[in-house]
């Protein structure tokens, strides 16, 4: 993990040094200037465009009671886009650039969803997991449906007959006389 994070904060900048030296000397300094500040821009738009639309579709997943994981994947890229388009650099604004287009978010959804299922297949926390009872283990709590998150065994049988007497009282008129 450690030569990860060597590469992405030493070797990327390097690489953008190298490209923008490079490139400076085949169109000159004012023009990579204005490169790299109209590829910020365009960039921008086309981000906002789409987070726009991610948003919205966002919202539509959880109007109709889905979990809306593939935009909150397509929002994390985003963000990613957003921070390497806003970074100077021709190496990173390809990236960023790269994460707008659908298809290669799409392809790296797919590609980190095997990834992680294959991981947590293999993986020895693969019975462990959160239910609506709390946390369990199968393998060593037996049924998890038998004993509640608190500890007490029985406590979500639905054979518990009972009643919890209570009163309340209607304060909706008092609000409205209040706000007058």
């Amino acid at each position: 993990m450690g030569i990860v994070f060597l590469i992405l904060f030493i070797g990327i900048p390097l690489l953008e040094i190298a490209v923008l030296i490079q490139v400076g000397d085949q169109i000159g300094l004012w023009s990579t200037i204005g490169l790299i500040i109209l590829t910020a821009v365009i960039g921008t738009g086309m981000l906002r465009h789409q987070g726009i639309a991610t948003l919205a579709n966002a919202q539509k997943q959880l109007n109709q009671g889905a979990v809306p994981a593939k935009e909150l994947f397509d929002g994390l890229c985003l963000l990613a886009a957003g921070a390497l388009l806003l970074t100077p650099g021709f190496v990173t604004d390809s990236i960023g650039f790269a994460l707008l287009i659908p298809p290669v978010r799409e392809l790296l959804r797919n590609t980190l969803g095997q990834r992680i299922s294959h991981g947590l297949q293999n993986s020895r926390y693969q019975n462990q997991g959160f239910h609506s009872q709390g946390f369990s283990n199968h393998q060593q709590s037996g049924d998890f449906r038998a004993q509640s998150p608190f500890g007490k065994a029985g406590a979500w049988n639905k054979n518990d007959d009972t009643v919890i007497d209570g009163d309340y009282q209607d304060v909706t008129e008092s609000d409205k006389d209040r706000l007058k």
